[in-house]
């Protein structure tokens, strides 16, 4: 009998009464479990994201470059190889941060800015893998090489605007002021897809580049198309030739996928630095710039005009000059691109060095090739205009040293 009464009670309740008990469960239940699971992290404690302004157009497609970024995968269906590198784009860069030596890529065969002679066997980029039937690359006999570690691609839209007034101000190809450092920029030819500011500075047909380790790259565009095509085999309307035959095929990824790529490269928010209000990290600054690293490593630069006006006429803290450098014979490679010299390399922001080994599987993997285990190995590889600096951090005492650490950690 009580089981006949709760069942007539239940056939008497109307569905709604019926529905709102259920929805009010569920959501007590998870209340209860959102109380249970880890707090999401603060925005300076993980390096992707967008940035703060964007319209709802901008969010929109900094959605669709995000998903076509990190989650599109591609195989042969989808056009991969025959020879690659990676099936997507996100595989190189795990939360947007540097790769490790898993992800490390390998250039070959340019020795000057004569050109490279070794494009019609491959060149520039090793494809160290290939789909079923066919062989990977190998470097060709006489070539030489250099491996290229993924940078962090946070706060490249912000790189991509500074002005190359503003780069060539930086430049002191002649020393002039004595203070041993003659940075100069990677002057480069531009494909033809790629739009040429109007305040682009030329020389001789060639612009001033600032991407990748030999700041080569002209803007994002190009490195995004670069990218797809000679480290997963993808061809675009930009970019139509097939890094295996060497012919020019069907597009396999769209226009608009690019672009969107290119947007949330843009996009992205640039690192926030940490516990700005501790002591010792101000004092770690202070000797950052009291032993010359700034004069490479500068810490402000700005924004020229931009149609994201959340990039636009921006001051930012990169920590670089944007410029190539003599880094001493220990770092050259025997590899160049654009006007760099082989021993030539771009000064590397250190915003986000702190939170690096977030994507490098808890270890730091430094220096344009991640041989540098650590930041003050690092410091320690620093030679030729960086000679002096890597001096004056080794007649630190211990605890300066440890202050100046804690300071690039911060960052």
């Amino acid at each position: 009998m009580p089981n006949l009464t709760i069942q007539y009670m239940f056939k008497q309740l109307k569905p709604t009464y019926i529905i709102v008990s259920i929805l009010i469960s569920s959501i007590v239940f998870l209340v209860a479990c959102s109380e249970l699971e880890p707090a999401a992290p603060a925005d300076e404690d993980i390096l992707d994201g967008p940035l703060e302004g964007l319209t709802n157009a901008q969010s929109a497609q900094f959605l669709a470059g995000d998903i076509a970024f990190n989650d599109e995968i591609f195989t042969k269906d989808k056009g991969l190889g025959p020879v690659f590198v990676a099936t997507s784009c996100g595989s190189c860069h795990a939360g947007d941060g540097k790769g490790t030596p898993f992800t490390t890529l390998t250039r070959f065969g340019q020795v000057d800015h004569t050109g490279n002679k070794f494009l019609h066997l491959g060149g520039p980029q090793l494809q160290n893998r290939s789909i079923p039937g066919f062989n990977p690359e190998t470097i060709p006999t006489g070539a030489t090489f250099s491996k290229f570690t993924p940078p962090a691609n946070t706060g490249l839209g912000f790189i991509e605007l500074v002005p190359d007034s503003a780069i060539l101000a930086l430049s002191d190809p002649n020393d002039m002021n004595g203070d041993g450092i003659s940075g100069v920029p990677n002057w480069n030819t531009v494909p033809s897809y790629v739009d040429i500011l109007e305040n682009a500075i030329s020389q001789n047909g060639k612009y001033i580049c600032r991407l990748g380790k030999k700041a080569s790259t002209f803007n994002l565009l190009q490195q995004t198309v670069n990218a797809y095509n000679q480290d997963i085999g993808i061809t675009s309307t930009f970019n139509p030739i097939d890094v295996y035959s060497g012919h020019s095929i069907d597009p396999e990824v769209s226009d608009k996928t690019v672009r969107d790529v290119v947007a949330y490269l843009q996009m992205l928010k640039a690192p926030i630095q940490r516990e700005t209000e501790n002591v010792e990290i101000e004092n770690g600054k202070n000797l950052f710039i009291q032993i010359k690293c700034a004069a490479c490593h500068v810490p402000q630069l700005q924004t020229d005009f931009s149609i994201i006006s959340a990039l636009s006429y921006k001051t930012f803290y990169p920590y670089t000059d944007l410029l190539l450098h003599d880094m001493g014979s220990d770092l050259d490679d025997g590899y160049t691109e654009g006007s760099a010299k082989t021993y030539e390399w771009r000064t590397p922001p250190l915003w986000g060095l702190g939170l690096s080994p977030g994507s490098q599987g808890g270890k730091y993997f430094l220096m344009h090739d991640g041989r540098a285990k650590s930041i003050e190995e690092a410091i320690e590889m620093h030679g030729g205009e960086a000679a002096q600096s890597k001096n004056n951090f080794q007649q630190l005492s211990a605890t300066d040293k440890e202050k100046l650490i804690q300071f690039l950690k911060s960052l």
